[in-house]
């Protein structure tokens, strides 16, 4: 490799975890503009069947049969679980910034599955862990009044998300070997796929194809699917789970300012205190990490 091409390169590891930030964020504003025109389930299973086709052309395949069951598990953990219970918690009337909240509580439930499980978790880092989540609180508080419905369905919704996609970062962490990112997102997909299919036929709404269910379609193929997913794979094949998930944090103060920009919610001063203590604290794991 020139030495052009390892400045690239080191340039580009450096712009990852910003560049999943704002990818990732995007989920919320994209249910924004899908939701009210397709059901959840069928509207994942759709994601994923174009995604699929996309992710495997001309790829290495895993040769272990091992690997394959592994990257299938974490398919169905951080695709199906995940985003099937984010969705299907938004579509039966949790809001938004609730389940953000809920679902941004893991980054220290992973700490706490590594501190007992042999992990080292510094003391700046636990205080960055509470440091983001104090934040995130602070920006997602005032939308936590605005006729969110909590009952047992939605919460068990959220909750499944949270945990799957916290037990498929430390899945694939633990299990899953470096291989190469296209193949491996092509199995999650189709994992994925194979989990929603029949939970997605059971849903009697059609899906309306306009310009908004269709620009929330392809902007979920192309940017959250073959962008944001393969640079979470990225991220936790070469970071520490913790350092990782602590990323997840910034995602709903970033999704606050898109909303800001795209549909004038406002940003309050609460809002932009909470930015800050959010950053600050992934600063702190993320360089105790490093």
């Amino acid at each position: 490799m020139t030495p052009a091409a390892t400045v690239r390169n080191a340039g580009w590891l450096r712009a990852m975890p910003a560049v999943f930030v704002l990818i990732w964020s995007t989920g919320f504003i994209v249910a924004r503009y899908g939701m009210p025109y397709a059901p959840p389930l069928k509207f994942l299973a759709v994601r994923y069947a174009l995604s699929l086709v996309c992710f495997g052309a001309r790829v290495a395949w895993p040769a272990a049969r091992a690997q394959w069951g592994h990257l299938a598990v974490t398919g169905v953990l951080m695709q199906a679980g995940y985003l099937g219970g984010v969705w299907a918690a938004v579509h039966a009337g949790m809001g938004a910034g609730l389940v953000a909240l809920l679902v941004g509580i893991q980054p220290v439930l992973t700490a706490v599955w590594m501190s007992f499980n042999g992990g080292r978790i510094s003391g700046r880092q636990w205080a960055g862990l509470v440091l983001g989540f104090a934040g995130l609180v602070l920006v997602v508080s005032r939308k936590l009044g605005q006729g969110a419905e909590v009952n047992a369905l939605t919460m068990g919704l959220a909750v499944m998300a949270l945990l799957s996609i916290t037990a498929g970062t430390l899945y694939q962490k633990r299990f899953v070997a470096p291989c190469d990112v296209r193949s491996a997102s092509a199995v999650q997909m189709a994992a994925a796929l194979l989990v929603t299919l029949p939970f997605a036929a059971m849903e009697t709404q059609a899906i309306e194809w306009n310009a908004y269910s269709g620009g929330a379609m392809a902007w979920s193929v192309l940017a959250l699917s073959l962008g944001g997913s393969s640079l979470l794979y990225m991220l936790i094949q070469r970071g520490t789970a913790t350092a990782v998930t602590s990323l997840l944090y910034l995602v709903p103060p970033c999704t606050a300012v898109m909303a800001w920009l795209l549909f004038s919610e406002p940003i309050t001063l609460v809002t932009v205190l909470g930015i800050a203590l959010t950053a600050a604290g992934v600063s702190l794991v993320v360089r105790s990490t490093r």
